[in-house]
């Protein structure tokens, strides 16, 4: 046992959990409060197909982008877990690796990117003014990628070493920059859609040039140099391939469900697409905050895993299950209370005001039903147990989510939102019982990884 675990087990764990997840939940609440700034900026514009254009081109994005999120996710476990075993120079090829893939993923996206947006269109299928917005806003904001995807590696990077306040720095920098020049340029230069596009692009690469310089901070920390060796090690590359396929699939099968939605929505009209665009924004911006949790969870876990020590394990689950549920059920009361004033500030049109209010329930009910499928995500990255995330949220869209839809159809945009509620209820109760199986085992973790038993 390294001599950071020894001294994280003698730290309260409340403690330790909070001062780790504080600043990755204020970060994470930042990207969906950019959310709701970007959606009430397209609201305001003369026309519904404005927000829908804004929904529809960032929902290819979310595809794209959090498709690639196992750049972060896989970062995050593996970082965690050589933080674990005090393997420094596992904690810089770690690091090196990943921007690596991330550079890979890039050339990919930028060659591919008209395909890319043709193909979306004929999946979604929105109305002419609608595809048009899309379209603009996609050919913009495409050019962000090489720093989005850097920025991907590097937080994850960051949440592995529970650095919270550098994640914290880089995500604030790229939202503030891009919450600010949304306004300018949209609201006071006219620039419509493309304006909220250019504001991400300007705002990642920002987000990267400060990331680069935490980056060389903390590396003064863990003695070493950018060995060649250590980088092409078949053994690290052979996990981090491993982590990342599965965290691929994963990913694509829960932001297929996403794309969905917006799909179906969109073919109910303009209307419903710009009410679901912004019932997605408040799920978004509960989850984000959970996801905070999430992230804390991921660093402790990967430590304790790195070391084998499953008693610790078990006592990170239980104070991330507690306090996850807690932080769920406030965001529902928000919700509930106040959750008409909420919508008025992001559209003014009539029509999806008053569809809004016919779906308010469902956006109540979301935080408590989806919490345990955040938190559990959490675990599971940090301990790199990503078969299991690919298989549960494919039998997640598969059994429940795609039958729910389909035999909730008569009831139009309200059973697509009860199947979406239904498939994030899913994945909480999937993940929880094969973690509950395994930590029932006492010792299963030290067999697990290959260590003696004691």
């Amino acid at each position: 046992m390294n001599n950071q675990l020894v001294n994280s087990l003698q730290q309260p764990l409340s403690l330790r959990f909070w001062q780790l997840a504080l600043p990755l939940i204020l970060s994470n609440v930042s990207i969906a409060l950019l959310g709701l700034v970007d959606t009430a900026v397209a609201g305001h514009l003369p026309g519904a197909y404005y927000l829908g254009g804004v929904a529809i081109g960032g929902t290819v994005f979310n595809f794209l982008y959090w498709g690639f999120n196992f750049l972060r996710m896989g970062t995050s476990g593996l970082a965690a877990q050589a933080v674990g075993r005090g393997d420094a120079v596992a904690v810089r090829a770690t690091l090196a690796q990943g921007l690596l893939v991330a550079g890979m993923c890039t050339l990919l996206l930028l060659v591919l990117q008209q395909p890319i947006i043709d193909l979306a269109m004929r999946l979604i299928l929105p109305g002419q003014a609608v595809t048009e917005q899309a379209r603009a806003y996609f050919s913009v904001r495409i050019w962000a990628t090489p720093a989005a995807l850097a920025n991907f590696v590097i937080l994850g990077w960051f949440i592995g070493l529970q650095k919270g306040r550098a994640a914290l720095y880089l995500l604030l920098m790229v939202n503030t920059v891009n919450t600010l020049l949304d306004l300018w340029f949209v609201v006071g230069l006219g620039w419509g859609v493309e304006g909220v596009a250019a504001a991400s692009v300007v705002g990642e690469f920002t987000g990267s040039l400060l990331a680069l310089a935490m980056v060389r901070s903390i590396l003064r920390r863990y003695p070493g140099k950018w060995g060649l060796r250590a980088l092409v090690d078949r053994e690290s590359l052979s996990k981090l391939f491993h982590t990342h396929r599965h965290l691929f699939v994963r990913t694509m099968a829960l932001l297929g469900v996403f794309v969905f939605v917006n799909a179906q929505s969109a073919r109910l009209g303009d209307t419903a697409l710009a009410a679901t665009a912004i019932v997605m924004n408040f799920y978004l911006l509960a989850s984000f905050a959970l996801d905070g949790l999430a992230n804390a969870a991921e660093a402790l876990t990967g430590e304790a895993v790195g070391a084998g020590n499953q008693p610790y394990l078990q006592r990170v689950v239980m104070l991330v299950l507690g306090w996850g549920t807690v932080v769920a059920v406030l965001f529902s009361i928000v919700y509930a209370l106040a959750g008409h004033q909420l919508y008025t500030l992001m559209t003014d049109l009539p029509a999806v005001r008053t569809l809004l209010a016919e779906l308010l329930p469902w956006a109540v009910l979301l935080p408590i039903v989806s919490v345990y499928g955040f938190l559990f995500d959490g675990i599971f990255t940090g301990a790199t147990w990503t078969r299991e995330m690919r298989n549960t949220v494919l039998v997640s869209t598969l059994l429940v989510f795609l039958p729910a839809w389909y035999l909730t159809q008569p009831l139009g945009i309200n059973g697509l939102w009860l199947a979406f509620v239904l498939f994030n209820l899913s994945r909480g109760v999937t993940l929880g019982w094969i973690l509950w199986r395994r930590l029932r085992v006492p010792g299963w973790l030290k067999t697990a990884n290959g260590l003696p038993r004691r």
